[in-house]
C-alpha cells in the first residue's frame, strides 16, 4: 500500500467512525495505518536532519551529528 493510499484509507475510517463507528477490526486497522504513517514521517525527517550541514559565520560547513 502506497503511503497516499494509506492516508486516503486513515482518512475513509475516520469519517466512517464520525458517521457511524467503527467495528473492532476497523478500529484495529486504523491504528496500525497511523502507527505506519507516524513512522513514515518520522524515518522522512529523520533522512533530512542526516543530510543537512550548517554553515558557520566563519565560513566553515560542517554536517549536522546525531544527538545521543
Amino acid at each position: 500500500m502506497t503511503m497516499d493510499e494509506t492516508i486516503k484509507r486513515i482518512n475513509e475510517l475516520y469519517h466512517k467512525s464520525q458517521a457511524e463507528g467503527l467495528t473492532e477490526e476497523e478500529k484495529e486497522e486504523q491504528k496500525e495505518l497511523r502507527q505506519k504513517y507516524i513512522e513514515s514521517v518520522r524515518g522522512n525527517l529523520r533522512g533530512q536532519l542526516e543530510n543537512m550541514t550548517i554553515q558557520r559565520p566563519d565560513g566553515t560547513v560542517e554536517k549536522v551529528k546525531k544527538v545521543k
